[in-house]
């Protein structure tokens, strides 16, 4: 094997990626699954976490299936436990679970905010409080969170959402100054549009995604191979040096 094959290699490793079912995270699955690692699949949608199995497993690896709804505080900690309980460890942890719920600021319900908060938020938190201890006991692991370009710069009704992306970013450099000391590398991946089906749902009117293209240099949206490609780089040895960064993945959107 050419040595930048096995520096990108995820042979033997565990990996755990909410939001599995569909879109960034099935593509996350799909791609750790190439490179060799075996998958821990959590979402909510139990027909797209049987498609996910069926992906990963195509790709000769094992997929644990967790059905589960991040926004309760239970969930989080129940599927940390029984992916501890599958694999014995897990080397990779990626939170890519998300929710969009847009409304200007003087309308925003409560309720939005904080359920909005309990997924994008929240549950990274306690998936990675439940999941470290491993990772510090064996001196290696990997963190990353899918974050968004929006928790870097300004988006009109993203309120709550930029403002849990945003959170994000900075628990990840939390996690970065708490636990670099034992070889965890945590770092957060800020992508653009990516037309997904919630990418959809927000963002396919022309008359609302014109602009964010006339914005954007490279002129077009996200690929989720294109986001799945930054995790496994950073999910690999070839990023150990890399940690506490917010790497945008946005097209040249905020280069302007």
């Amino acid at each position: 094997m050419p040595a930048f094959v096995e520096r990108f290699s995820l042979a033997g490793k565990r990996a755990l990626v909410t939001g599995a079912s569909k879109g960034i995270g099935f593509e996350i699955c799909r791609v750790l699954a190439d490179a060799g690692a075996d998958i821990a699949a959590v979402a909510r949608d139990a027909e797209g976490l049987a498609e996910v199995e069926a992906a990963v497993e195509a790709l000769g690896r094992r997929c644990v299936v967790i059905e589960a709804d991040l926004a309760t505080i239970e969930a989080p900690r129940e599927a940390a436990s029984r992916a501890l309980a599958a694999f014995g460890t897990i080397d990779i942890l990626v939170n890519n679970a998300g929710i969009a719920l847009l409304d200007e600021l003087l309308v925003a319900e409560v309720e939005d905010w904080d359920r909005t908060m309990a997924v994008n938020l929240r549950a990274p938190f306690l998936l990675a409080q439940a999941l470290a201890p491993a990772m510090i006991e064996q001196r290696s692991g990997k963190i990353i969170n899918i974050s968004s370009q929006t928790g870097i710069v300004a988006l009109e009704r993203h309120g709550a959402y930029a403002a849990s992306k945003n959170g994000l970013n900075a628990l990840t450099k939390v996690m970065t100054v708490e636990w670099s000391r034992y070889n965890i590398q945590c770092n957060a991946v800020c992508p653009t549009i990516v037309m997904t089906p919630m990418g959809e749902k927000v963002w396919s009117d022309p008359e609302k995604h014109g602009p964010m293209l006339a914005k954007t240099p490279l002129g077009r949206f996200g690929k989720p191979v294109e986001v799945a490609d930054v995790v496994l780089f950073l999910a690999s040895k070839a990023s150990d040096l890399v940690t506490g960064e917010a790497i945008l993945c946005d097209g040249g959107f905020t280069a302007g």
